[in-house]
């Protein structure tokens, strides 16, 4: 019994020193000014496309599922993480090669792509009207980036049970898993990636009964079967760049975009999520929303960290040293 205990303490200190090797103000001395560029730089992004705020925090996700937070997806080369499959949609990587070169001739050297890219995704939220947080830097930038390791991302395709072992991999809980793909408040996808839901759900030629059929019509209207597949569609129905709690109501109502989303009303411990989000209590929800979206975020941005002497501070975001 006593050796048992033993191997649970000794996780849980190594799930502690990974949240204390990172830590708040990191740069401080180092690099004073390294937060606020990142944010200057975000900022002057998103008043020219505000849809660039999702696709910086779809960035940071995708980094944080593959070799853990470390830059990796930001490596550019045919064989790089982000030429894998669930990875040709990313966007952002200019937002971050940008925040890069100006940090870089301030303090050369010093402030890693992936902390600036978990900076960045805590700018878009906040510039979207959601909620800010301190975020945890110290994170070194990794040296391996390869697209056959993407496979395990999460897809729209999942089932709940899929969508819940991907995450419990990395550590986040049904709780945490809600609470981030609640992310899809602001964002888009593509009527490519929905159309078999609209008209040949599991080969049937029907549509996906649990789409709510007013909506259904609606989205049947802005994706016709054999039209143009490259044609965005909003994640949230109301309020697209608005970081806000529609997104549960919409998945409450049957009106969730993609299957995944909507998968999640199906299963009982992350309805039960989804309903605590989607209440009627609007202001009083919202609060409870962007304080859990937070804790989540500092959770997962901390998933397999390199800090200390691991990886290294790559000059330029999209190439090793």
């Amino acid at each position: 019994m006593e050796g048992l205990w033993l191997v649970v303490l000794v996780i849980f200190v190594m799930a502690l020193s990974v949240q204390s090797q990172l830590k708040t103000g990191f740069y401080s001395t180092s690099c004073s000014k390294a937060e606020a560029i990142v944010r200057s730089t975000v900022e002057s992004y998103f008043k020219r496309d505000p849809t660039i705020a999702a696709g910086l925090l779809r960035l940071h996700f995708h980094d944080c599922f593959v070799q853990g937070c470390d830059g990796s997806v930001l490596i550019a080369g045919s064989s790089a993480e982000r030429n894998a499959l669930p990875n040709l949609g990313l966007r952002g990587f200019e937002v971050i090669d940008d925040a890069k070169s100006q940090i870089e001739a301030l303090c050369p050297g010093v402030v890693s792509c992936a902390d600036i890219l978990a900076l960045a995704a805590r700018d878009a939220v906040d510039l979207s009207d959601g909620p800010s947080w301190s975020v945890p830097t110290g994170r070194r930038d990794g040296r391996v980036s390869l697209s056959s390791q993407a496979s395990n991302l999460p897809s729209p395709l999942d089932t709940v049970a899929a969508q819940k072992q991907k995450f419990s991999d990395k550590g986040l809980d049904d709780h945490d898993l809600v609470t981030l793909v609640g992310a899809h408040t602001i964002g888009q996808t593509h009527c490519q990636f929905i159309r078999y839901r609209l008209y040949n759900f599991t080969t049937t030629g029907n549509s996906d009964p649990t789409i709510n059929q007013s909506f259904l019509s609606q989205l049947q209207a802005l994706c016709p079967k054999n039209g143009d597949g490259t044609k965005p569609v909003p994640l949230d129905k109301d309020s697209q760049t608005d970081f806000d709690t529609s997104f549960f109501k919409n998945v409450r109502d049957g009106n969730g975009v993609l299957e995944s989303d909507q998968r999640l009303w199906d299963d009982a411990a992350t309805r039960d999520v989804v309903k605590k989000y989607a209440g009627t209590i609007r202001g009083l929800l919202g609060l409870r929303f962007d304080i859990e979206f937070r804790q989540a975020m500092v959770k997962m941005s901390s998933i397999e960290v390199k800090t200390g002497t691991d990886g290294e501070i790559r000059k330029v975001c999209s190439k090793f040293n």
